[in-house]
């Protein structure tokens, strides 16, 4: 089981990693257009400010609409790495002086409160996009339905419900066992 959940949390990552990697592009033109357009209107550069104008050149009409939306889908396409891995920052100031065990139960406590809470968001992502597909909700410069960001974001909270879930079992099953059944489960070092 550990093979598709990391299978999944792999590909994931990877799209993830794909759109956050496009946003930078985007971002990256966006923001060159808009200070060519600034030169351009300066004036001092005279024609070539005129033909800089003339070219069109300025911001990705809706970057930002553009950028919220991808974002969101990468920052849910990611949560099932970091999940597998144990890759949440933690404090363990106080947690270090106790015992192994006790840690463990600790582990598997906030592993199970931390499924729940992506089950909720999830649930939440999915009440969200079918109110704004009924509402026929869409951005304001680019006129694309907002349904379509909510709906990418909860096909990743999906993936991301179905690692949390294994998570869950394993840290439980790692309590009653004593066998490793996630990978670096001893939690992450610094």
């Amino acid at each position: 089981m550990l093979k598709y959940v990391s299978q999944l949390a792999r590909v994931m990552a990877v799209l993830g990693g794909l759109v956050l990697s496009a946003l930078v592009v985007l971002t990256f033109i966006s923001v060159f257009g808009r200070a060519l357009n600034t030169l351009g209107h300066a004036g001092s550069l005279g024609a070539l400010g005129e033909w800089l104008i003339g070219t069109g050149v300025g911001p990705i009409t809706g970057d930002f609409e553009l950028l919220e939306a991808g974002v969101a889908f990468a920052i849910f396409a990611f949560l099932p790495i970091t999940q597998l891995y144990g890759a949440h920052a933690t404090v363990d100031i106080f947690t270090s002086a106790l015992p192994r065990r006790a840690n463990k139960a600790l582990m598997a406590f906030w592993e199970v409160v931390l499924t729940a809470v992506i089950l909720l968001i999830a649930a939440r992502l999915y009440v969200g996009m079918l109110d704004k597909m009924q509402y026929n909700e869409t951005t304001f410069l680019l006129q694309f339905p907002i349904w379509w960001a909510y709906a990418a974001s909860f096909v990743a909270s999906l993936a991301a419900c179905v690692v949390a879930l294994y998570c869950a079992l394993a840290r439980i099953a790692e309590l009653a066992t004593g066998r490793a059944y996630l990978p670096h489960s001893e939690g992450a070092s610094h």
